[in-house]
């Protein structure tokens, strides 16, 4: 009887324990945690750049299971949800010679083909026996191509499951491998651009810029499996105001095009070069919720711009413009590079408020889905846009094509919004 008493307790306590995979203690709830996968649905989950979920993907005894039918262009599945600041949680485990990874702040645009050149991976591979040699910064637990983790990290071999966290908060970041943390962190500064720019991103202008975005799974040909992945959302901070240019150098700025941006007494000029074309000269940064301000002053004709959750490749920017033109060409108007052009022109009334040949200030508040724009004070744009709400990227200024265009900007400070 007694050993039948054993067996039988044996038994419940195995239940039990099998029973609380991918499930939250009621502290957990408590503290904000969140289920990304319900042990039994892929409810929540989609393709990357999809409406729905068509890739390799199935539920394997109570964990997400990459069939191993994907590649380097698909085979990537994201949250329906996007997540800025975050404790991510999760157990997994590959088959041998195994090849995923944990993507975040994920970026979705059409022109983004794969995810990884937008979102920083936490990289999960068997080192020992994958087939060909890796480098350094693609062995398991790296930041890929960015960060690498100790020699010494314990990893559990192929077929055993091993649990992984990344803190993401508000730019400090943390990879963590069964219980140890491994990499540190702090992305956008020096060091973060320098490396980006020596390795494997270094033509890939937006890599790991959004702070923002979807959480992705890989399926890289090989099955992989997932399971207990939680999620808690931290605060975004406010920070102090910045001064995004120096008044000494171009630091901080990228150039696109062939006009010209050049530092003269202390101010920022933009002016046409021979082409005459568009350019724009953007931060390296993405800027999401911000307060910012600008002065400028027209020297002759002065038509330019300030875009804000904006990218740019080559001289194709895609974004909103706050406009900066001749008088009655609606300065501090939005208009959208996208598709629908205007969202807002200046009322005829309020042409006059533009200095021609002076100084003027520029502030322009971007929070959620609401833009609001001041020119010397006085209110030109206030809207509401679900688009622009999904968005990020990068300020830049913009000089029009056609020449004869010559303006001088100073005081570019920018302050970014908490929650």
């Amino acid at each position: 009887m007694r050993t039948f008493l054993l067996i039988a307790a044996g038994a419940t306590l195995l239940s039990a324990c099998q029973a609380a995979q991918n499930v939250l203690t009621e502290q957990e709830k408590a503290d904000g945690w969140e289920l990304l996968f319900d042990g039994k649905t892929m409810t929540g989950w989609r393709d990357y750049n999809g409406d729905s979920l068509t890739g390799p993907w199935t539920v394997n005894k109570g964990a997400i299971k990459a069939e191993g039918g994907g590649s380097d262009a698909n085979g990537y599945i994201v949250t329906t949800q996007k997540y800025a600041n975050f404790i991510l949680q999760w157990d997994w485990k590959l088959s041998k010679a195994g090849n995923s990874g944990m993507l975040y702040h994920v970026v979705e645009r059409p022109d983004f083909k794969v995810p990884y050149i937008t979102g920083p991976e936490y990289q999960l591979i068997d080192d020992a026996n994958f087939p060909e040699k890796l480098e350094e910064w693609q062995k398991c637990g790296a930041d890929y191509a960015m960060y690498l983790p100790p020699a010494d990290q314990k990893v559990n071999p192929a077929g055993q499951w091993n649990t992984s966290k990344i803190v993401f908060d508000n730019g400090h970041v943390e990879y963590w491998m069964n219980g140890v943390k491994t990499i540190e962190f702090e992305a956008w500064t020096d060091d973060w651009f320098a490396r980006k720019k020596a390795g494997k991103w270094a033509e890939e202008d937006e890599y790991g810029l959004s702070d923002i975005g979807v959480i992705c799974l890989q399926d890289h040909g090989y099955p992989a499996w997932f399971r207990n992945i939680k999620i808690k959302q931290l605060p975004k901070k406010e920070k102090a105001p910045v001064q995004l240019f120096n008044g000494k150098d171009l630091s901080g700025w990228i150039n696109y095009g062939q006009e010209k941006w050049y530092v003269e007494d202390s101010l920022l000029v933009c002016e046409n070069g021979p082409n005459k074309g568009y350019g724009y000269f953007a931060t390296e940064k993405y800027y999401r919720d911000f307060d910012m301000s600008a002065d400028f002053k027209q020297i002759t004709n002065g038509n330019s711009g300030i875009f804000f959750r904006s990218t740019v490749k080559g001289t194709r920017v895609t974004g909103w413009q706050v406009e900066v033109a001749p008088k009655g060409h609606d300065s501090g108007g939005v208009y959208e590079s996208y598709k629908r052009g205007w969202l807002h022109q200046t009322p005829a009334e309020l042409e006059t408020v533009l200095k021609e040949g002076e100084w003027n200030t520029m502030r322009i508040l971007v929070k959620g889905n609401r833009v609001t724009t001041w020119l010397n004070g006085v209110e030109m744009t206030n809207l509401t846009d679900d688009f622009i709400g999904q968005a990020n990227g990068r300020i830049a200024l913009q000089i029009h094509d056609g020449g004869d265009i010559k303006v001088l900007w100073k005081n570019l400070i920018l302050k970014e919004l908490g929650d």
